[in-house]
């Protein structure tokens, strides 16, 4: 089957199953903010009924924007794919942005998760909180956290720079592990707990907030951030296996944004009824202390390891994707051109693994308050690339109609709008002062520096081509 861009001869490795795919995707969504935020979402929500429609409301919202992204990888298969069909809508400068923007969304998420590694093990293993190095924003790094999270880092690092197969094995045993964990939760509410501590089913943070949806609103505005990852799929479509069906791969996004919301709230819901919710959230990180208060200690051990291994997940998806997105933006001139060089021996991103594996590294050297602004910056970089691409899909179905799409967006053009509209309404929700998710001046900040660091480069890049191009008349 022919596509828009074949991506035969582009040098690299194509191994990467349906499963390899659906695996990408659903741990980089996933992570490990289920166990440790499970009780904050309660909260937030007046309890765990409103946490679990929003999880549902925000799993079907971004359902048009998943199936746009099927559409495009689709027919266009190739690496940093975002950066690709931008470019063939809107142009150079448009699609310089749009990965721009998305390879700060992504690549921080690498340090950011070793960063959690670190954090989790402190936590959960008191006793390592020795041999104090140095404070950094107010949190303190201790040298036997640090030397774990390293571990770890590197054996991510390793597995990408030995190619994509390699870490797809790593992404399938994250995958079984998570599941895992959701079925012991699953299984200790059947046993122990039952539907009748979800009551109150909503409890008001105030007279003034009776609603049930004053708790699922507040919840539904930080869904984004917890299906961030879907977008991992297609930046690695180029290293498909040959003979791989495309209209599956277009389903395949949408089941990794289905299967996620479901995981999310059979959490929700287990965690929830093991005890009464009321009582559930008053422990720290209840999750995890729920089940050794209820003398269940062996799987408070067991989900302890998950959570801990559970940030690899999303570390290991997002330093693959980003490292297309940049071997994407040197395609296109965008960056050096060092950033197209393959490995000889694995054909992986030489230049872009490089610097995704400094990133990474240097991640538990910056203390666990280092990172935190950076949450909201990646999710609005992350949305305003799901925007770009909609947009694009829907321009090009005028412009490019006879292109072969192996899969369709559900609905056609009106489903593209949705996607279109879905994604501007969550960008408005992280933009709008008034909104309670709305960035502040410090995740501005971020924002506008990465912006004007973009625009210099870009500057500077134009400058060079035109006196080479001057040079050669």
């Amino acid at each position: 089957m022919t596509t828009g861009t074949s991506n035969q001869g582009s040098g690299m490795k194509k191994t990467l199953s349906l499963w390899n795919f659906f695996t990408i995707g659903f741990g980089a969504i996933i992570g490990t903010g289920w166990v440790l935020l499970v009780g904050d979402w309660m909260i937030i929500g007046g309890g765990p009924t409103a946490a679990i429609i929003a999880f549902l409301i925000g799993a079907i919202f971004l359902l048009p924007i998943g199936a746009v992204f099927g559409e495009l990888t689709s027919a266009i298969p190739v690496s940093g794919g975002i950066v690709e069909y931008v470019y063939r809508t809107f142009g150079n400068n448009a699609s310089y942005f749009t990965g721009w923007f998305l390879a700060l969304g992504n690549g921080i998420l690498c340090p950011w998760e070793a960063i959690a590694i670190s954090s989790l093990v402190g936590e959960f293993i008191p006793s390592l909180k020795i041999i104090p190095l140095y404070e950094i924003m107010g949190a303190t790094v201790y040298l036997p956290p640090l030397l774990i999270s390293l571990v770890f880092a590197l054996y991510v690092i390793r597995l990408n720079f030995k190619g994509a197969s390699s870490a797809a094995k790593l992404q399938g045993f994250l995958t079984k592990l998570l599941l895992a964990g959701m079925v012991i939760a699953m299984v200790i509410s059947l046993v122990k707990g039952g539907p009748e501590n979800l009551k109150p089913i909503y409890e008001p943070k105030s007279t003034a907030s009776g609603s049930i949806w004053m708790g699922i609103l507040p919840v539904l505005v930080m869904t984004p951030f917890f299906y961030a990852g879907f977008d991992t799929i297609p930046q690695q479509a180029e290293e498909a296996a040959e003979g791989l069906d495309w209209n599956k791969f277009g389903k395949v996004i949408s089941l990794a944004l289905i299967s996620a919301g479901i995981f999310y709230v059979i959490c929700i819901y287990s965690f929830g009824t093991i005890v009464s919710w009321k009582e559930f959230v008053k422990y720290d990180i209840p999750a995890l202390t729920i089940l050794s208060v209820i003398g269940l200690r062996v799987f408070s051990k067991i989900m302890m390891c998950i959570a801990i291994l559970g940030p690899l997940g999303p570390m290991n998806s997002f330093f693959g994707a980003t490292t297309r997105i940049l071997l994407a933006m040197g395609r296109k001139g965008q960056l050096p051109e060092k950033f197209t060089k393959l490995d000889k021996k694995n054909k992986t991103p030489k230049a872009a693994n490089i610097l995704m594996a400094i990133l990474t590294f240097i991640g538990p050297f910056l203390g666990k308050n280092m990172l935190v602004p950076l949450t909201n910056v990646s999710s609005l970089a992350f949305i305003f690339a799901c925007f770009m691409v909609s947009a694009a899909c829907l321009r090009m179905r005028r412009t490019e109609p006879n292109i072969k799409r192996p899969y369709k967006v559900f609905g056609g053009k009106i489903g593209i709008v949705l996607a279109c509209i879905s994604s501007s309404i969550i960008i408005g929700l992280l933009v709008i002062p008034t909104s309670p998710a709305s960035l502040n001046l410090v995740e501005w900040l971020v924002v506008f520096v990465w912006f004007l660091i973009g625009l210099t480069f870009m500057i500077i890049r134009g400058k060079k081509v035109k006196i080479i191009n001057n040079i050669y008349r």
